[in-house]
């Protein structure tokens, strides 16, 4: 029944060897991917021989029906690598570098990273000073990618695609994320006793719960990509709650994964469209709305493969809102020409504010209507009694 937690009458076994055949599948996908690409020339050729591949991974994650695994996987590649691989079809994005190898191949489409290394600098050409100064006036409302804000965005015309760059930022601490496991752990006690819990404290503890599992989640992946390849993950969040407006909020401080992929493959080409018809200081509006306008529909989609239930589309007018009333505030900003500033403590309330109300009004409640966080805590206790199995029967080997 909708609504309802929903389990296959698979075994943790079958779920696990699910996940590794998706996963087999994904890695055979992206090797034909990287070698296809090195004989078939960009555009709609190369485009056509991708097609399947995308196709392959928005299916892939109908296979799975645990949330730890579903999701993760959903968001790696039915967002993350399809639309790397549309931007290579173009010749564009972070896949297209000549110099990546196979393994920094597959690992750059299924996760947000880069590579340590810095290329050798090189002076900028004419065209490329022209954006740099275009943008000094003009800065991106999505600069999410790890650029200053006055670096010249990809070039309409070739899709200039910078080699993968070295940040200098460095870890976070150990510590911070154990107390944000700890957390999670406590979160999830509390939550076994939801039904004595006021709906509102729920819909709170769902919220801090999303919020500390992507950071644990993303800097434990973090970690192996570093130990294993030499790579780093792209940071996710950079204290949001610290955020003075909703420009500074999804442009530089939340999830910043997704604005690292939604920029050039959307922000990017519309606002290079709409530039020719509108001029550049205006072009920023439709390429801001298409933006949240397919973040909308692939969070609507993650939120399908996790919870198997029909749309009901709060999602959606909860990214077309923050849509609307970022464009709103650029047209503010543009009029004003940013005389008027709010001090920050007035300013960081109220955005935080915002955000956490029309948060827990359309977006929090279809955590709650898939049941996310209790699927969770079950998939835990049943891996937890599987380890606990495991451990006995080879210590009884080991006995005998």
């Amino acid at each position: 029944m909708e609504g309802e937690i929903y389990y296959p009458s698979s075994t943790l076994e079958r779920e696990i060897s699910n996940f590794i055949k998706a996963w087999i599948s994904v890695v055979v996908s992206l090797c034909y991917c990287y070698f296809s690409a090195k004989f078939i020339s960009k555009g709609m050729p190369r485009l056509l021989s991708i097609i399947p591949i995308v196709s392959l991974f928005f299916a892939l994650p109908l296979k799975l029906h645990f949330v730890n695994l579903c999701g993760p996987t959903a968001f790696a590649i039915a967002w993350l690598s399809n639309f790397k691989l549309l931007l290579l079809a173009f010749g564009k994005g972070p896949l297209s570098h000549p110099s990546l190898s196979l393994p920094h191949f597959i690992a750059i489409a299924c996760f947000p990273i880069r590579i340590r290394q810095d290329p050798p600098p090189k002076s900028p050409s004419n065209h490329e000073k022209s954006l740099k100064s275009q943008n000094r006036n003009h800065p991106s409302p999505l600069d999410q990618d790890g650029h200053n804000s006055q670096d010249p965005p990809p070039n309409c015309r070739n899709g200039g695609n910078p080699h993968p760059r070295i940040t200098q930022k460095g870890s976070t601490s150990i510590r911070n994320y154990a107390i944000k496991g700890v957390l999670v752990a406590l979160l999830f006690r509390v939550y076994n006793y939801s039904d004595h819990i006021h709906p509102k404290a729920i819909l709170v503890i769902s919220g801090f719960l999303m919020y500390f599992m992507l950071e644990i989640i993303l800097a434990t992946a973090a970690f192996v990509a570093r130990a294993i390849l030499g790579l780093e993950l792209e940071p996710q969040f950079d204290e949001p709650y610290l955020s003075t407006s909703l420009q500074d909020f999804w442009g530089r401080r939340w999830n910043l994964v997704v604005s690292l992929t939604l920029r050039p493959s959307v922000y990017d080409p519309v606002l290079c469209v709409s530039a020719r018809f509108m001029g550049r200081k205006w072009a920023q509006l439709p390429a801001v709305v298409c933006t949240f306008l397919v973040s909308a529909l692939m969070h609507e989609l993650i939120f399908y493969y996790m919870g198997r239930t029909r749309p009901t589309w709060e999602i959606t007018w909860f990214f077309l809102l923050h849509g609307a009333c970022l464009v709103v505030e650029l047209v503010i900003k543009k009029v004003a020409k940013d005389r008027y500033r709010l001090p920050r403590v007035i300013a960081m309330p109220m955005t935080v504010g915002f955000v956490m109300g029309t948060g827990f009004w359309l977006f929090i409640p279809q955590l709650l209507r898939c049941k996310v966080a209790a699927r969770a805590f079950e998939e835990y206790v049943l891996l937890g009694a599987f380890v606990k199995e495991a451990v006995t029967g080879v210590v009884k080997l080991t006995i005998q």
